[in-house]
């Protein structure tokens, strides 16, 4: 006799399926599987260990979330990310991000403020540090934590869902970044989040925002870019 579907084991198989789809997820991040790679279900359950059965729920939210696409005649395969794609994350970053900093200068507190004047302050001491290879990830903090700031959680979930195609154009973009083109890039924004102007802060970020697109737009892969003078400002 089939035993019943508890409510623990639901829970269990869905956190299973989650679990799973942010593997996935780090897996295309780290390099390990490319735009174009097939996911083979069986393959992935004998890997890991485990049924078919969370391997197709995790398939098929990552297929929702536009990461993973499901091919006729030869399944799921992980998306390409092509420059229409990087044009409406940064497009869409901008009109967030730039609310959320309008935002950020209006309820943050001075504390808050301060946390992040001085985690800059760390990130200026690391480009001395030789040990330290990369400052990705600190950019990548203080977005998230602006977007905090904002105190807006409708706002936040819109950012969740594209996060990790913001995190896949940071990895692309991180190979023309140096940790002094971080540093200088970010001032702005600390300077801003201090001088508490709301449409002055709003005016930076998108600016931000829009000359970071520029320089995909200098990558080699872009060459076939369509829309040389698009601008969103």
């Amino acid at each position: 006799m089939k035993e019943p579907i508890t409510r623990q084991t639901f829970l269990e198989k869905q956190s299973m399926s989650v679990d799973l789809a942010e593997f996935i997820k780090q897996q295309i991040l780290d390099g390990h599987l490319s735009p174009g790679d097939r996911i083979v279900e069986t393959k992935v359950a004998k890997d890991l260990g485990i049924s078919q059965t969370p391997v197709r729920e995790a398939i098929r939210q990552l297929s929702g979330e536009g990461i993973i696409t499901i091919v006729p005649n030869k399944g799921p395969m992980v998306r390409t990310f092509e420059m229409k794609d990087i044009f409406e994350v940064y497009s869409l970053r901008s009109m967030l991000e730039g609310l959320a900093i309008r935002l950020a200068v209006q309820f943050a507190t001075d504390e808050d403020i301060e946390e992040l004047v001085q985690f800059f302050e760390e990130m200026k001491r690391k480009m001395a540090d030789d040990s330290v290879d990369s400052l990705l990830q600190d950019s990548v903090y203080l977005h998230q934590s602006i977007i905090r700031l904002s105190n807006h959680s409708r706002l936040s979930a819109s950012y969740d869902s594209i996060t990790f195609h913001i995190s896949l154009a940071a990895r692309i973009l991180g190979r023309v970044s140096t940790k002094h083109k971080e540093v200088e890039q970010h001032a702005e924004l600390i300077d801003a989040l201090v001088r508490r102007d709301p449409d002055h802060a709003e005016k930076v970020m998108r600016k931000h925002i829009l000359r970071s697109f520029n320089e995909f737009r200098e990558l080699p892969e872009a060459e076939n870019w369509a829309y040389d003078d698009i601008n969103w400002l």
